[in-house]
């Protein structure tokens, strides 16, 4: 029999959760393109309301009368209201994609962990956040059925400081959306249309993305390079004074903008015009924009940390992020180099092809269904899943 799946979207507020709403809307387009047999109902806030849900008869919006905006009235939402919500509406099983799960809920939950960054870089938070991300997160790891990593970084971090979760983890990548292959061919057929001297940076920011050593860097590059531009593109988060300031002290003036938030298209035409990209951060779970970069055949340099190493193989450069000299080496080959530019077009969207939605909906939908324990009925639904995924022509775009 069909299962009923629930989607505890209670976490997002659009445009201000930054990667996991890419996530989450990609993963449940994805599913309800390959999913023709379950059912899904997706819970809610009233700023969300029906905007990131798919169009599809299996997928209905749960309204929820709560802001998440208001995060302990969300959280006391989530653990009160939306357990007899999910028994109303004999849910089999829930996917929680935001960190916390509902813990008195009857049905298995399975809960993506997109990092475990309040352990590994404490320093990075609010002193009175860390106390709820330690609880919540526990608890919702001890809770869950299973647990899914978005990289092996982020499962190696649930081993170290979750142990409970040993067994239960699946490691389930981020996948690309097909928008990015298309400005790669665009680039790589018309070269001269992408000959505007900024480089792209997008991301939060937050403490932990080294901003203020990447406005150093670019600093030191503009003595030789004046003519070009920073663009970072990117929710407007705690760091974002300090970061503003830096950049008025060290007179930067109109080369650096910071966007903040911008809607999808003028996100891809940012990519679609940049000159080079650079991701810098000290720490990430996964790094979904500099995959979108290498999709984009965009020539691209970022932190030598190992998720970044993971996802990238040959197809970048990598400098020390503790270092304003290896940064600003980097920005130089970046808008210099013409063999790895030509390089990166090809290697960049070859290594980001490897990453695919529908994969990574059919890998969670597996664990979905292993969570409810399902019968042999259930079992054969998800092979007539996979043989219509399989039997479809594949998207070149």
């Amino acid at each position: 029999m069909p299962l009923r799946i629930g989607i505890n979207a209670l976490f997002l507020v659009p445009g201000h959760v930054g990667g996991t709403e890419i996530y989450l809307r990609s993963l449940l387009a994805a599913l309800a393109e390959i999913d023709l047999v379950n059912e899904y109902f997706v819970y809610a806030n009233s700023e969300t309301g029906f905007g990131v849900t798919p169009i599809s008869p299996r997928f209905q919006t749960i309204s929820c009368p709560v802001r998440a905006r208001f995060r302990s009235l969300r959280i006391l939402f989530e653990q009160t209201a939306l357990p007899v919500m999910l028994a109303r509406d004999r849910i089999d099983v829930v996917l929680n994609p935001g960190y916390t799960a509902p813990l008195l809920t009857r049905c298995p939950s399975v809960t993506v962990f997109h990092d475990l960054q309040h352990k590994r870089h404490p320093e990075f938070f609010r002193a009175f956040d860390l106390p709820f991300w330690n609880l919540l997160l526990g608890l919702a790891a001890a809770r869950s059925s299973r647990i899914i990593a978005v990289s092996e970084s982020t499962a190696t971090d649930l081993a170290h400081y979750l142990p409970g979760t040993a067994g239960k983890t699946k490691i389930i990548p981020h996948g690309v959306d097909h928008e990015f292959f298309s400005i790669g061919e665009r680039r790589y057929e018309s070269p001269r249309r992408n000959t505007g001297p900024y480089l792209l940076a997008v991301s939060t920011l937050h403490p932990h993305k080294n901003f203020e050593r990447l406005l150093q860097a670019f600093e030191r590059f503009r003595k030789s390079r004046p003519e070009y531009r920073l663009i970072v593109a990117g929710l407007k988060g705690f760091a974002t004074r300090r970061i503003e300031d830096l950049a008025r002290e060290l007179d930067l003036g109109k080369s650096v903008e910071f966007t903040g938030w911008i809607p999808r298209p003028q996100l891809l035409a940012l990519f679609e015009g940049a000159h080079a990209f650079i991701a810098p951060s000290l720490f990430e779970g996964f790094g979904l924009p500099l995959l979108e970069a290498m999709a984009a055949g965009i020539p691209t340099a970022c932190s030598a940390i190992p998720v970044f190493d993971s996802l990238t193989g040959d197809a970048v450069l990598r400098f020390d992020p503790h270092s304003v000299t290896a940064i600003a080496d980097a920005m130089e080959r970046l808008a210099t180099d013409a063999a790895f530019r030509s390089r990166a077009a090809q290697q960049g969207p070859a290594r980001a092809r490897t990453f695919d939605w529908k994969l990574t909906a059919e890998s969670t939908l597996q664990e979905l269904m292993s969570a409810a324990k399902y019968s042999s009925d259930s079992r054969a639904a998800l092979s007539q899943v996979k043989s219509r995924a399989l039997s479809r022509p594949a998207n070149r775009s």
